[in-house]
């Protein structure tokens, strides 16, 4: 091997030790200052005493005693991590107080905790819980949304299923906030949020976006069969079951969203979708239905965001009993 050569693999080996060193403290100081410790001053101070004694071990020291306390220290720290657990009772928000049910007997299913707020801002609403009965059979079809809150690649992403005799229900996968806290995409990294299934009408879900919180709001038709779509609807409906018993943590690069939408989807249509950059920037995540010929190809799809845009027919439906027709006028088609 050329000297050269062997050096560049030397330099390349030391270079990956260190940052996986880094990263490594990082993470462990990171995972105290999220932890449950209630103290922020006590957090703040050992997340801080934590990072200082790994760079001391890894970087400034050929200590083997003072290594080993470290890598003793880490793995405690592993264990307590391990330790945590999700909770299904905790003074949650308001918006995400009430974990949903849903009962399925045959071609009838009744859900409960159908989200239905009336809003006079983001923070000033009066709660309403309904409970919903559909049937299976009158199921046509599904809905996609994005949901931006600022320009760029990421943005929320939700369904909405579609009946011929009734109103559409949405279901939105979210973190589940404490009445302290807002979301924090690191903190989601860090067990900080469990997760919750909104299950609501699409006023309240949509409409919050569109004329509360100033988000733009695209909606698109899922091109799939009444069948896929009660499969999907059933997938959806096992898992607000599994959550209501048994509580999970919403995590920012493995439980969220949009990676859920594309899990469920498997299960359903074909099987074989790989993995895509955009089911992590999903806000481009109507570029890969359409790849996939699960969007309208008969117009390109600059065409099909300006259709799908529904935020000025969202704000002048207000919170009426029509909302869910009218966002959909423009697109030519039936709640």
């Amino acid at each position: 091997m050329l000297p050269r050569t062997r050096l560049a693999l030397r330099w390349l080996a030391h270079a990956t030790g260190h940052l996986i060193q880094a990263l490594l403290l990082i993470w462990g100081a990171l995972a105290i200052w999220f932890s449950p410790v209630p103290s922020m001053g006590v957090r703040l101070a050992a997340a801080i005493a934590f990072a200082a004694l790994g760079i001391w071990a890894f970087w400034f020291t050929r200590s083997r005693r003072v290594w080993l306390g470290f890598a003793g220290l880490y793995l405690v720290l592993l264990a307590g991590w391990i330790a945590i657990q999700p909770q299904l009772h905790r003074d949650w928000r308001p918006e995400v107080a009430v974990l949903p049910r849903a009962y399925v007997s045959g071609d009838d299913v009744r859900i409960v905790g159908v989200r239905d707020f009336s809003y006079r801002s983001v923070s000033d609403f009066t709660p309403r819980y309904l409970e919903r009965e559909v049937k299976l059979s009158s199921l046509a079809g599904v809905d996609f949304y994005i949901s931006y809150w600022m320009p760029g690649p990421v943005g929320h992403t939700f369904l909405s299923f579609t009946f011929q005799d009734a109103e559409p229900i949405s279901i939105s996968i979210e973190a589940r906030p404490e009445s302290h806290e807002g979301f924090a995409p690191v903190g989601s990294l860090f067990k900080q949020f469990e997760l919750i299934y909104v299950v609501g009408e699409e006023r309240d879900v949509v409409g919050v976006r569109t004329n509360h919180r100033g988000e733009d709001v695209y909606l698109y038709r899922i091109q799939t069969t009444p069948e896929n779509a009660r499969q999907l609807f059933l997938i959806y409906l096992e898992r607000i079951n599994e959550l209501a018993e048994k509580a999970e943590f919403y995590h920012l690069l493995s439980n969220n969203c949009t990676l859920n939408i594309v899990r469920y989807a498997n299960a359903v249509g074909p099987a074989g979708a790989r993995f895509d950059i955009r089911h992590y920037l999903n806000g481009l995540f109507d570029s890969y239905l359409y790849q996939r010929q699960l969007l309208d190809g008969s117009m390109p799809l600059e065409d099909l965001r300006r259709q799908g845009q529904i935020n000025r027919a969202a704000q002048a439906a207000g919170a009426a009993e029509d909302f869910s027709e009218r966002i959909r006028a423009q697109l030519g088609r039936r709640s």
